[in-house]
């Protein structure tokens, strides 16, 4: 059966540094605004990849990304050091604090330390700090900052015109009825930002990424799509064609999707568990193929017999 190719295991490193590296200063103004009121414009300077090697466990960690800036005013500098999370770790408080003093040791320089949680759950807080103490004494407090997105409300971001919040409302909290809502705000914000393709494209991978529509959430972002006024159905148009052929090709798939379920749907009556993800395995041409040949459909088993007959050819 001709089948899509889809992608083992999501980069979920590799997309967060794109994107802080494109909008930090962006990302500091809409989550941490008192750290970026204090940083020196036009100082930031992304330092070299960190490798670290547990001696304990013999693994080698790698940090995230770590910045360094110039305290506003002064003639003085500190690290911003950002690690992302996209699954829970019950070491990370430890790990936190080992890379501070890693960092700290290695550039003699204050570092604000700061955790990303990307991940869909659990939402319980996660710890920001890690301690040492004992009965009479109270050797360590290490704090340092969290970023839950999944504890964040996306409606808070929606009327910020900052692209590093709308690339990360796609990971805040949200229903399943709200995911095509959010996926169209999104488009929305990056439409009034008037950004070059190259960083759009950063911002379109989360939207491509992390809110995958199913046939049927395409449809309602569809209609709700075609309710817009034209000037925002034009510069929404525009956006998604600077993502490049790829992220057309997306869109495309699930129209043909969702307009493939309704005709099932009005020809055959309910549709059964399971005929969605039946449709998203398959290719555009087998999508117009089975356009054509529902017309002869009069039962769902005549459905089935045409799908297990790809596998045939």
């Amino acid at each position: 059966m001709r089948r899509r190719t889809r992608s083992q295991k999501i980069d979920h490193d590799r997309l967060f540094k794109e994107l802080l590296r494109a909008f930090f200063i962006e990302f500091l103004e809409a989550f941490l605004p008192t750290v970026a009121q204090y940083i020196e414009p036009g100082s930031l300077e992304f330092l070299d990849k960190e490798l670290f090697t547990d001696i304990n466990s013999r693994t080698k960690h790698v940090v995230d990304l770590v910045v360094k800036a110039k305290f506003k005013g002064e003639e003085a500098f500190f690290l911003i050091h950002v690690e992302n999370q996209s699954a829970t770790d019950e070491d990370i408080a430890r790990r936190m604090f080992q890379y501070f003093a890693r960092l700290h040791q290695q550039y003699k320089l204050p570092v604000y330390p700061i955790l990303i949680c990307s991940f869909d759950a659990p939402t319980r807080p996660e710890p920001n700090h890690y301690r040492v103490s004992f009965p009479d004494m109270n050797v360590l407090q290490f704090n340092y900052r969290v970023i839950q997105l999944n504890r964040l409300p996306w409606r808070r971001f929606v009327k910020q015109p900052n692209p590093a919040a709308t690339a990360l409302m796609t990971r805040m909290k949200m229903t399943a009825s709200e995911r095509p809502k959010v996926k169209l705000e999104c488009l929305r914000l990056l439409a009034t930002l008037k950004l070059d393709p190259a960083r759009t494209q950063v911002i379109g991978a989360f939207l491509d990424t992390y809110l995958k529509l199913t046939a049927e959430e395409f449809r309602r972002y569809e209609q709700a799509f075609n309710e817009l006024a034209p000037e925002e159905r034009t510069s929404a148009m525009e956006i998604m064609s600077s993502w490049g052929l790829e992220g057309l090709e997306k869109g495309l798939q699930q129209g043909k999707e969702s307009l493939i379920l309704r005709l099932l749907n009005r020809r055959l009556g309910a549709i059964p568990a399971g005929t969605p993800e039946k449709l998203d395995n398959l290719s555009a041409d087998d999508l117009d193929n089975l356009g054509e040949a529902l017309l002869d459909f009069e039962t769902y088993a005549d459905f089935d017999k045409w799908y297990a007959g790809l596998s045939s050819n």
